[in-house]
């Protein structure tokens, strides 16, 4: 059986590791760690996969770009 978990570091405690050992009790098992690509996860929603690459090509063509009274930032 694989379970995979995805959580902030932050969520990390000892509630989680009872959870794990009750999902796999008196099982040899295996943890890897790997910094979760939070742009699959952006992408995964079509809606919003569409709306990201419109507003990507957008950027690239150098449409509907908004850039701000740049004076303040000098």
């Amino acid at each position: 059986m694989t379970t995979a978990y995805q959580l902030n570091a932050d969520e990390l405690d000892a509630n989680f590791v009872e959870r794990v050992k009750a999902a796999f009790p008196h099982k040899l098992i295996e943890i890897v760690v790997t910094e979760a690509d939070e742009t699959a996860s952006l992408l995964a929603d079509p809606a919003r996969r569409e709306r990201l690459l419109r507003a990507a090509a957008d950027v690239e063509a150098g449409r509907n770009v908004v850039v701000p009274d740049q004076s303040q930032f000098q």
